[in-house]
């Protein structure tokens, strides 16, 4: 939805470019289950897609879409799950308000651009029942545990914030009646897994910009720099990744990373430490502990007698003693050592580590504004760590997503498709 043509302005282009139907539209061209797609469907998908800038645009893409669809639909069906007319409406007013659109403007724009309603219904109506048969079958089966939740924040606090990037561009020209061309190239480029030296040689092959001849490669650009609805296209690639095709008018645009900067955020070094010691009379007595020791819970089962005697804590890193503090360092979460101290000797077992960022979260979102600027004025600080809950539901979202895909793949095999 991100490109809707500039209010259909290339509906007409579109119109002219598209195929001539075949001499009986309503033919099917493929049968899934006891349901049918007839030639006319995926050419009304197709032009839809087309005018929403979108995946699916060409007739291979479009007939896999509506495959997908019947199968949504199918599954809905087990469920006992039929859209209501007041639901299908707020989902088509929904969808249009996203061009800025009721469902009626919207409605008469695609018919002007040779879409019936019924292919925009019949597109609503698959998502919303889709997304009830995940709620009902999917979800209720997705956990998103604590230790998963720690283990993105601390992805989080160790991928240091962009501050520079350093990307090539390569620009497919795409006037009117050409645009299904340059978008198809881009696709391919895309989806080549092309790197830099590669990327660089189609720049200079199909890029329309003056950078082709150095093979699309810019210069070092500061992210905020960037129009703010590429940045996150931009920051969300790896150091060799290409971005999908993004439409533009008269162009279909691709960038490729060659480079990034960045910083940690302040305080992303620091650690907590977990840990547990024990003092023991010998080093020998101590590693015979920690050998049959598995965690730090069960040094106190191991310890038996002397369980009383286990010291156990949670500091700063830099509050750990330092003989302590050494062995510590090369150990990972239930691991132990030992500290002799030639009269004695502690058993050291490090329960757990992590950023003292992740440590001290709250579940408030840091602020920026000054102390007299009140709740309302408070502005986000696009560098803070999201909450704990927003990273819970993120997770939940990924999975989510993931079973969906799966489930939608499990129904495909399970398919009886065919074509004529």
């Amino acid at each position: 939805m991100r490109h809707f043509l500039s209010g259909f302005a290339l509906a007409a282009a579109l119109v002219a470019a598209a195929p001539a139907l075949a001499q009986n539209p309503f033919e099917p061209v493929v049968y899934i289950n006891s349901a049918a797609i007839t030639r006319y469907e995926v050419e009304q998908r197709q032009r839809f897609m087309q005018i929403l800038g979108a995946p699916g645009t060409t007739a291979e893409e479009a007939q896999q879409a509506l495959i997908d669809d019947r199968l949504r639909n199918h599954a809905a069906r087990q469920l006992g799950i039929v859209p209501t007319d007041e639901g299908l409406q707020n989902g088509l007013e929904e969808f249009a308000s996203r061009a800025g659109l009721s469902a009626a403007e919207f409605t008469a724009a695609l018919e002007n651009a040779g879409v019936e309603p019924q292919a925009y219904r019949d597109f609503v109506s698959a998502g919303l029942v889709w997304r009830s048969v995940i709620r009902e079958r999917v979800v209720p089966r997705i956990e998103v545990s604590e230790a998963e939740v720690d283990q993105e924040l601390r992805r989080v606090v160790e991928t240091p914030i962009l501050s520079r990037v350093l990307i090539s561009e390569l620009i497919i020209p795409a006037p009117p009646g050409q645009e299904q061309q340059a978008l198809n190239l881009a696709r391919q480029i895309a989806g080549a897994g092309l790197s830099s030296d590669e990327f660089e040689a189609a720049a200079r092959q199909y890029s329309a910009a003056d950078s082709a001849r150095s093979g699309g490669r810019l210069a070092w650009v500061n992210i905020d720099n960037l129009p703010p609805s590429l940045r996150p296209v931009i920051t969300a690639l790896q150091p060799g990744q290409t971005t999908q095709p993004l439409t533009v008018e008269g162009a279909v645009v691709l960038f490729h990373l060659r480079d990034s900067q960045g910083t940690l955020r302040p305080g992303a070094t620091e650690q907590v430490i977990d840990y547990a010691t024990l003092r023991l009379p010998t080093a020998a007595d101590a590693a015979t502990l920690g050998a049959r020791t598995r965690s730090c819970d069960d040094l106190y089962v191991q310890a038996g007698a002397q369980a009383g005697q286990v010291q156990r804590q949670t500091v700063p890193q830099g509050a750990v003693p330092t003989l302590i503090a050494q062995r510590l360092a090369t150990m990972d979460a239930d691991e132990s050592g030992v500290v002799d101290y030639g009269n004695g000797a502690d058993l050291v077992m490090l329960c757990s580590r992590q950023p003292a960022l992740v440590a001290d979260l709250a579940d408030d979102v840091a602020t920026t504004a000054l102390p007299d600027d009140g709740v309302e004025a408070a502005i986000p600080d696009a560098d803070a760590l999201p909450s704990r809950e927003a990273v819970r539901d993120e997770i939940f979202n990924r999975k989510a997503n993931a079973a969906a895909e799966a489930y939608l793949a499990e129904l495909r095999a399970d398919a009886l498709i065919r074509r004529p």
